[in-house]
């Protein structure tokens, strides 16, 4: 029968706290970054210039077929042999060019999801397509793709996880270690999902917050 040491837990907080704050930095770096990458690569995919296309869909059809520990593992080892990388660029790097392919995705389905018959009153108008992206395709698609995006962005802090593959001393990684001293795998690890969760949730609170500003707006 399984004996419960909740008790041994308390000891290791400041340790489990410096991991979680690991891990928030190289989400929200990585969310910042993959969004800006996503991003770019969403609007790439949408234009009229064939070969910027050819090279967008190429980068979103790579990387989401492939998984994120060979990624991972590719840039600390493989990119490492030439260059060295540290453990928290490898994670960063990696989660942003792994998840800013899905958010290309998204940006592509919220832009292509709007009207055709906006651009063409913009163009209409006398603007350029840039202009027309601007100010009237690109706000509509936002709005759109909020939800999705909260959904990736909570996925990629869970996928941050991975980094213990690359030895970055996340809450994952860290658990781990804990365990290994007091082998009490349910408290430990119970208390890890704990703060993945209380991390994930905060996120998806603050997106639907944001999400009713632009409903107002």
């Amino acid at each position: 029968m399984y004996t419960w040491h909740w008790e041994q837990i308390p000891q290791y907080y400041p340790l489990i706290a410096a991991a979680a704050a690991r891990t928030v930095q190289i989400s929200l770096v990585s969310i910042v970054l993959g969004s800006v990458l996503g991003g770019a690569a969403g609007l790439c995919r949408v234009q009229p210039f064939r070969p910027l296309r050819f090279v967008a869909a190429s980068y979103v059809e790579l990387l989401r077929n492939i998984p994120l520990m060979l990624v991972l593992y590719l840039i600390y080892f493989g990119a490492g042999a030439f260059l060295p990388v540290s453990p928290f660029w490898a994670s960063v790097v990696g989660l942003s060019v792994f998840e800013g392919a899905y958010v290309a995705e998204i940006v592509r389905a919220g832009i292509e999801s709007i009207d055709r018959g906006q651009m063409e009153a913009a163009r209409s108008l006398g603007m350029t397509y840039l202009q027309s992206m601007r100010h009237v395709i690109v706000p509509q698609a936002v709005r759109r793709t909020l939800p999705p995006l909260t959904g990736q962005f909570v996925s990629l802090i869970k996928d941050s996880s991975l980094a213990s593959l690359v030895s970055y001393e996340e809450l994952m990684l860290v658990g781990r270690q804990i365990n290994s001293r007091i082998f009490s795998p349910f408290e430990v690890f119970l208390t890890i999902g704990a703060i993945y969760f209380s991390i994930c949730l905060a996120l998806s609170l603050l997106s639907r917050w944001q999400e009713s500003r632009l409903v107002r707006s």
